[in-house]
């Protein structure tokens, strides 16, 4: 046999699917077996075939598992319900006795044990029929196409929380197919930036979110909307990043509007945001671009709370920080006219201040605090009031009664000498 042609074909389909040349001989090994069962009619067999690419030899055996009787199941016995559970898992294991593929350990050779495979030689004809040479095609594509898929999907899993590059295909139902090479990558209406327009033939790039192994191939999940996609993407802009000496702490982003990113240096030397915004804003630029014109704010992380939040709300500009490690929260103060940077559109700034800072942020004017302030000793100077009021109240009462009672007793005595006169005059 002639193998030069038969290499050069199968180096082709290598080339093409990305499949190792072992498991291509292996396909080629398994489909020879899957004809020679059919051209002899050994169904019931299990049928081994070496192929030699070198010589174009064939070499056919038939293969049986050593057995002995506690291996096996017994014929022409029940057991009974308890036994069933007690010995359930012990039956299971068990296997029925098949000549074609079974040989009990006191035919085989001495050197055998249970468990050993023996291998019988068989004799291979020069050609095979029309209906084996079918059921061998038929075999060589199902496996290479199972080949490919395992390929594409070892290829891509391990693309995993990367980024990778394609050209729109199709757009079905809201939903955006890309052709990323050697698949297509599945970018859901979920995924997308909010009011982005795609168009045929347009090149994206995308995050891989999930690799999901199903039985007609591999799905890649793409997402353009993850907090990721804006790391990587300065990953590929900033070479600091990539060399370590800038490090993302942290990012939180409303896709197609607003991300904020907190940054720091490893080296005192190296300005993290400088490196981030490059020479006359290029590196920030290629990102936005590529965002669709989504604004990006660039802090540097410090290990300070205080210092972070009332950077966390940048552009605004913040007086005071208070914060409370118990419950997590921290109560910011600005100027009346910073309020309404410092909470921005919708709440949008100090919602991802708080997302970027994971502390829960409370935004209080210097004024309120004032008019708090004011409030608080109004009530207590009003209830001062209206203690020294009850006081004089209480005297002023405490003050009549006294002078009704001396009243009542002056009466009391006139009325007394009143009476004594009187007796005298009758005297």
């Amino acid at each position: 046999m002639d193998t030069k042609p038969f290499v050069s074909a199968i180096e082709q389909i290598c080339e093409e699917k990305g499949i190792s040349q072992e498991r291509v001989i292996e396909t080629i090994e398994m489909a020879l077996a899957a004809a020679y069962k059919k051209e002899h009619n050994r169904k019931g067999q299990n049928i081994k075939i070496v192929f030699s690419l070198k010589t174009g030899q064939i070499k056919a055996s038939q293969v049986k598992l050593v057995v002995d009787k506690t291996m096996l199941k017994p014929e022409n016995e029940e057991l009974e319900e308890v036994e069933k559970e007690t010995e359930e898992n012990e039956e299971e294991r068990k296997i029925r006795f098949n000549p074609e593929k079974h040989i009990m350990i006191e035919d085989a050779e001495k050197k055998s044990k249970a468990g050993d495979e023996i291998e019988f030689p068989l004799e291979v004809a020069s050609e095979f029929g029309r209906i084996a040479a079918q059921t061998a095609k038929q075999v060589i594509i199902q496996r290479i196409r199972e080949a490919e898929r395992d390929a594409v999907y070892d290829e891509y899993k391990g693309k995993e929380g990367q980024i990778v590059s394609g050209v729109v295909q199709r757009i079905e139902k809201g939903n955006v197919f890309l052709d990323i090479g050697k698949t297509t990558g599945a970018l859901f209406f979920e995924e997308q930036i909010p009011r982005e327009n795609y168009r045929m033939g347009q090149r994206l790039k995308a995050y891989v979110a999930e690799v999901q192994k199903e039985s007609h191939g591999p799905t890649i999940v793409l997402s353009r909307a993850h907090p990721k996609m804006v790391s990587y993407l300065f990953e590929l802009e900033v070479p600091e990043i990539s060399s370590g000496t800038v490090k993302i702490e942290s990012i939180a982003r409303e896709a197609g509007s607003r991300s904020k990113i907190a940054v720091s240096s490893t080296e005192e030397r190296v300005d993290p945001i400088g490196s981030m915004i490059g020479q006359k804003g290029t590196r920030v630029q290629a990102v936005i671009n590529e965002l669709a014109g989504e604004k990006i704010d660039i802090i540097e992380w410090s290990e300070d709370p205080v210092k972070f939040i009332s950077q966390a709300l940048s552009p605004a500009k913040v007086i005071n920080v208070k914060i409370d490690k118990k419950r997590n929260e921290a109560q910011i103060s600005v100027l009346e006219d910073q309020l309404s940077l410092a909470i921005g559109v919708k709440g949008q700034n100090v919602r991802l201040a708080a997302k970027l800072t994971g502390w829960k942020i409370d935004i209080v004017t210097q004024e309120e605090k004032k008019k708090t302030v004011v409030k608080k000793k109004k009530k207590i100077v009003k209830k001062k009031t209206e203690d020294s009021d009850d006081k004089k109240k209480k005297k002023i009462v405490k003050k009549k009664t006294e002078d009704s009672d001396d009243k009542k007793k002056k009466k009391i005595v006139k009325k007394k000498t009143v009476i004594k006169k009187k007796i005298k005059k009758t005297k």
